[in-house]
């Protein structure tokens, strides 16, 4: 079962203290998640600004630097509408880049989706679905790229209490046909995560079920308990001491 640690998300630095911004913060931050027990990480690369951005040069910098601190730790990035508004402009940033990540996440709602992963695909990265929403998942198990995913990410948003969430993830899993060994019927692993109110209570789901899950400063700044978390390292061990990973 996968954990994988989403060290910076769209924050913008202000929004916590510890929060990995530079590509040298990120490196830092990748080994001391593996060190905490991550099995991979997602990361947001920025801007001069701290936005994010889909630039080769910045995204070249940052995993560079990750994987001279944490080699062979698999790294992930996003494709966002927000990094990049126009679907045609994802596309080729995908193109111009120099350095390629492991896996990058592609959101099925977003306008111009399957044009992303058909180029992630075409370079060699792996895909991973992000589904928010029935619509998403009705979309994605349209299209022929569905299968080619090498993960899905049923993604519960922010709002929910834990009740809540646990109607929500089962309505989406069971939309997704996640089976009880956690993989679709075409043979792609399921990642289950919630943001805000629903992380903890996502990621106790996905541990019962067996389900790859994920934790960091991107989705919850709190620890289970509600207190300020210090930073991705402790979010990492708190989601492995509730058998996490």
């Amino acid at each position: 079962m996968l954990l994988q640690a989403c060290l910076n998300g769209a924050r913008r630095p202000a929004e916590h203290p510890a929060l990995p911004v530079s590509p040298a913060e990120l490196a830092a931050d990748a080994a001391a998640v593996r060190a905490a027990g991550a099995g991979a990480v997602h990361l947001h690369a920025k801007d001069g600004d701290g936005a994010d951005t889909l630039s080769p040069a910045e995204l070249a910098a940052v995993l560079d630097a990750v994987r001279a601190r944490a080699p062979a730790l698999p790294a992930g990035v996003t494709t966002g509408a927000w990094a990049a508004p126009d679907p045609a402009g994802r596309v080729s940033a995908v193109r111009s880049w120099t350095e390629l990540p492991d896996t990058a996440s592609v959101n099925w709602h977003e306008e111009g989706a399957e044009d992303v992963a058909a180029a992630l695909l075409a370079r060699g990265v792996g895909v991973e679905a992000g589904l928010w929403h029935a619509d998403a998942v009705r979309a994605w198990r349209a299209s022929p790229l569905r299968d080619r995913c090498c993960r899905v990410l049923v993604e519960l948003p922010d709002g929910p209490d834990a009740a809540g969430t646990e109607e929500l993830a089962a309505e989406l899993l069971a939309a997704v046909g996640a089976g009880p060994d956690g993989w679709t019927p075409g043979g792609v692993p399921v990642q289950l995560h919630g943001e805000g109110s629903s992380t903890w209570p996502a990621l106790r789901i996905a541990v019962r079920h067996g389900l790859g899950t994920r934790i960091g400063l991107e989705d919850t700044l709190v620890l289970p308990d509600g207190s300020p978390a210090p930073g991705n390292a402790a979010l990492v061990l708190a989601a492995r001491s509730l058998g996490a990973g």
